[in-house]
């Protein structure tokens, strides 16, 4: 008979999880050791960029990848960038090691109540009952993960449960779409066409459900600006396209501003709405009707106004695609295009956004973690095909760059370019490492205010003195770090070396990394 290992190998080979991102600790030998040549192993130096890593592979494959953290520590370590996976809505199976049960009862040294720190941000979080529904238990995470609205999952196991007897467990299939209700959709598809002046935003659930070009197709026939949800960490719609207005700010009075002049709002794939800073107002102005189409009931129950319908986002574009008559008003005009900056010394953070718009590949993928500079990305780099944009929808640091390792190693043949700040790039800087490793070839572009210029931003908007301490990081020498961790950097201070240097980075046939001084003048936050 098999072993529980055994069984379970077996059973990731069927389910396509033969790459396992980790960081080995004593309770995960068991399942480690001699390891089948056909799984892949992709160690992370730190279980945060583990976590990182294994979420932009699972966003570029569109399916679950596989995590092995060790007990409780490696998964505390992890927990940041867990946190944003469930935010992120990316389906992981996300296992760590526990105690040996034959002593667990004694709390030995790394037992931990692993199940119930994932517990908060995962959709189920379990340790099997017996060794052998091991592999019943990683198949009902597998599917748990991808059913909408997907989300990691977490299992413990106990490290002695890999050598016991078990039954081979073979992989079923399961339908993870729902429809949404289709008289609902004709009602919205009237809505759309007796509108005056309606207005599509754009969300994360348009490219998670596989339907970035459906509403190209949904806008073209509505004949409506497409705006992008608030820090949406997908693109859902290309924003090189004609239609598209812009990014909703993250403050509902100001977003509410912008939303005024229509009297219908589509939401789709998005919460209603996200904000950050406190700036009471409407949700959206009183005379525009609002409504919501997303794949997470949770989305739906608590948005702010407006009316919802829960389904499969995609199966809804293309529903109302078919429905939509073809309306009486005329397609809105393009939107003009922002001039190129002036070169100055130091660089402003709009030139060098500027100059990395003008040197990206057409097909790049970017993973943004700029903070700061974000408005700044937005207004010049505008992705136009599905997955060429990857943030953080919880708003935290260091999941960017080891995402942008894994977006590459789950698609080496496409363009990735990590754009971040200098205090961001510390978070997880071990993901350099990896990326060297395992020959992810990506393009590291440090945005370098030297210091938290977010939260200067926050403290000005706050009406807080110039007195808070730790916002400045002067000597931070990101260069030399990236080379003892095997990646070559070079810094950039003047705007004539800039455009050389992102060219080299992006024809490096390795990883690179470029220090970009630009200057330290703090943006307004909702600038």
């Amino acid at each position: 008979m098999a072993t529980v290992r055994e069984a379970t190998m077996d059973l990731l080979r069927e389910l396509g999880m033969t790459t396992i991102f980790g960081n080995p600790g004593s309770t995960e030998l068991p399942f480690l050791r001699d390891l089948p040549e056909d799984f892949r192993y992709v160690l992370g130096l730190q279980e945060a960029p583990v976590l990182g890593m294994a979420e932009g592979y699972a966003r570029e494959t569109g399916r679950a990848a596989l995590v092995n953290l060790h007990t409780g520590p490696g998964l505390g370590n992890a927990m940041g960038n867990l946190v944003t996976a469930w935010h992120n809505k990316t389906p992981l199976v996300v296992t760590a090691g526990q105690q040996d049960r034959r002593h667990i009862a004694l709390e030995p040294l790394l037992t931990g109540k692993l199940v119930e720190l994932a517990r908060p941000y995962v959709k189920r979080s379990h340790e099997p009952y017996r060794a052998e529904d091991v592999p019943r238990e990683l198949h009902r995470a597998y599917h748990t993960a991808m059913q909408n609205p997907q989300g990691p999952v977490f299992v413990s196991i106990p490290m002695n449960d890999w050598d016991v007897e078990a039954e081979p467990f073979e992989a079923r299939e399961i339908s993870h779409r729902s429809a949404p209700d289709p008289d609902a959709l004709a009602e919205v598809a009237e809505m759309i066409a007796g509108a005056r002046r309606p207005a599509i935003v754009a969300g994360p659930g348009i490219s998670r459900a596989g339907a970035f070009y459906d509403a190209v197709a949904l806008a073209e026939k509505a004949r409506v600006e497409v705006w992008a949800a608030p820090n949406s960490p997908l693109n859902g719609f290309p924003e090189d396209h004609p239609l598209f207005a812009g990014h909703l700010v993250l403050a509902q009075k100001k977003l509410a501003e912008t939303l005024a002049p229509y009297d219908l709002v589509l939401v789709l794939g998005a919460q209603v709405f996200q904000y950050y800073p406190y700036l009471p107002g409407p949700v959206v102005e009183g005379g525009t009707r609002l409504v919501q189409i997303t794949d997470d009931p949770e989305e739906a129950n608590g948005a702010a106004a407006g009316t919802s319908i829960v389904g499969d986002v995609g199966l809804a574009i293309r529903g109302l695609v078919e429905a939509l008559p073809e309306p009486d008003r005329p397609s809105p005009a393009p939107r003009e295009r922002p001039s190129a900056p002036e070169a100055s010394t130091p660089m402003s953070v709009d030139y060098v956004m500027h100059a990395l718009a003008g040197v990206l590949p057409e097909d790049a993928m970017v993973a943004d973690e700029s903070a700061s500079s974000k408005p700044r990305l937005h207004k010049y780099i505008r992705p136009g095909s599905p997955g060429g944009y990857l943030t953080s929808a919880a708003g935290g640091l260091g999941y960017c760059l080891p995402a942008a390792v894994g977006l590459k190693l789950a698609n080496p043949g496409r363009p990735v370019v990590c754009v971040i700040g200098d205090g961001s790039v510390m978070y997880s800087v071990q993901a350099l490492w990896s990326a060297a490793r395992y020959g992810a070839e990506i393009l590291v572009v440090v945005i370098n205010n030297r210091g938290y210029s977010i939260l200067k931003g926050f403290r000005d908007a706050l009406g807080i003195p110039d007195t808070v301490p730790g916002l400045d990081l002067p000597d931070l020498d990101v260069v030399r770090v990236a080379e003892g961790l095997g990646v070559p950097g070079e810094t950039i201070e003047s705007p004539e070396a800039l455009g050389e240097a992102l060219e080299r980075g992006l024809n490096a046939g390795g990883t690179r990394l470029l220090n970009v001084l630009v200057d330290p003048t703090v943006p307004k936050l909702l600038s």
